[in-house]
């Protein structure tokens, strides 16, 4: 643990985010350091940077509300995109692993946002004994009993989340089509990242177990930049809907052709596809009609949320997305945590904050959270969103443009 005087002496080597700024009435608290990681360089940056605020914002709140006297927290930042890639980086997620573990003041973590990132960071983070909170990574292999061995070498859990998993994301969409939508024939894409892959397989899966006639499959390459043959392809078997499982890189362009080809097709996806990025990049009219998805409630429009959401516009003149306060809570949770170690007199430590984040139980905006014996939220909700237009709001602006319809049927 450092001072806080150590801590400045070190700025110049470290990448640190002050939450709060110095304030001479911390001087001699000690410092608690969180990792962040986030695809912050790419096709979602747009989204990212609003998870990063929604961060700061909770461990601003923290540090000037003195919510662990004795303890301040600052910010380690990094990013997984890269502009090789034009996203996240699974690679780059392992480097900024290793850079979190070595720092052995980093005692927590939030991120990653991407389940690729995921994939590649939670070896090395089990290993070093930190856990992370995602906001948004939702592929249900992480945190799976079956492949503790591969993701949780070390033994606890230590991937956690404040969100669902895709065990319930596809399979929900899956419900939605069939129940509310009556479609009776679906042709499904991914985009061959793990979250597309994973997301999109539990979709088929639970279609066909619907009766839906699942027509075709097919992987498209994030970087390509014409999916016309197999848009074609598609447009002769005659689908009621596609469902598309991945994120912007692909998806806006498959957004743009699609329009074009198979213009009057039921369009769906899953969380990767409610973007501002997508909105920007996509642009009206190729997104308007799509259905999304997001695992977790849908909270910028609920009460609950109200302080949050003008707070946060006030701040960053920017509007928050559903998961900008997932991240959020994610925060929060880590505060509680910091806070029940340190009364309890023990030492601030990971193993400690690990456990402290398994046994929580914390009021948030969107409700208790609490996770189970494996990192996963103890929640299930599945939310259903409609892409249309109001020309009255900026068109980039998730929340004005992706219209809540209700809860996806679970399973």
């Amino acid at each position: 643990m450092l001072t806080r005087r150590q801590t400045l002496l070190a700025a110049a080597a470290t990448f640190i985010v002050g939450a709060a700024g110095f304030d001479p009435a911390h001087a001699a608290d000690k410092v608690v350091k969180i990792g962040i990681d986030l695809s912050l360089t790419g096709a979602d940056s747009q989204g990212a940077n609003r998870v990063k605020n929604g961060i700061v914002m909770a461990f601003d709140e923290a540090n000037q509300g003195h919510a662990v006297p004795g303890y301040t927290f600052e910010l380690l930042v990094t990013d997984d995109g890269t502009a090789t890639a034009g996203q996240y980086d699974p690679a780059q997620a392992a480097i900024n692993a290793r850079k979190m573990v070595a720092d052995k003041d980093v005692v927590a973590a939030i991120g990653p946002q991407m389940s690729g990132a995921g994939k590649a960071m939670t070896p090395i983070l089990s290993q070093g004994g930190l856990a992370t909170i995602t906001p948004s990574s939702t592929n249900p292999d992480i945190t799976s009993p079956k492949f503790a061995e591969q993701y949780r070498p070390a033994g606890k859990p230590i991937y956690f989340r404040t969100v669902t998993t895709d065990a319930y994301q596809g399979p929900n969409m899956a419900n939605f089509l069939a129940e509310k939508l009556k479609a009776k024939s679906v042709y499904v894409l991914d985009d061959s990242g793990a979250f597309g892959v994973g997301v999109a397989d539990s979709f088929q899966k639970q279609a066909e177990a619907k009766g839906m006639k699942v027509l075709g499959r097919d992987r498209l390459d994030p970087k390509a930049a014409d999916y016309s043959a197999i848009l074609t392809k598609i447009k002769s078997l005659n689908p009621e809907a596609i469902y598309y499982g991945g994120v912007t890189q692909a998806g806006v362009k498959l957004a743009k052709q699609s329009y074009e080809i198979i213009p009057n097709v039921i369009k769906a996806g899953p969380d990767g596809m409610v973007s501002s990025d997508l909105l920007s990049g996509a642009g009206f009219p190729a997104v308007e009609g799509w259905y999304t998805s997001i695992a977790a409630p849908h909270l910028v429009e609920d009460n609950k949320a109200a302080k949050f959401v003008a707070a946060f516009k006030e701040r960053f003149h920017d509007a928050p997305e559903d998961y900008t306060i997932t991240a959020y809570d994610a925060a929060l949770v880590i505060v509680d945590s910091v806070k029940r170690v340190a009364a309890s007199g023990k030492p601030v430590t990971r193993e400690a904050i690990r456990d402290a984040i398994q046994t929580a139980k914390v009021p948030t905006i969107q409700g208790m959270v609490s996770f189970d014996e494996n990192g996963d939220l103890a929640d299930r909700t599945v939310s259903v969103f409609q892409v249309k237009k109001d020309a009255t709001k900026p068109l980039n602006d998730v929340s004005a443009q992706y219209k809540y319809i209700e809860v996806a049927p679970q399973s």
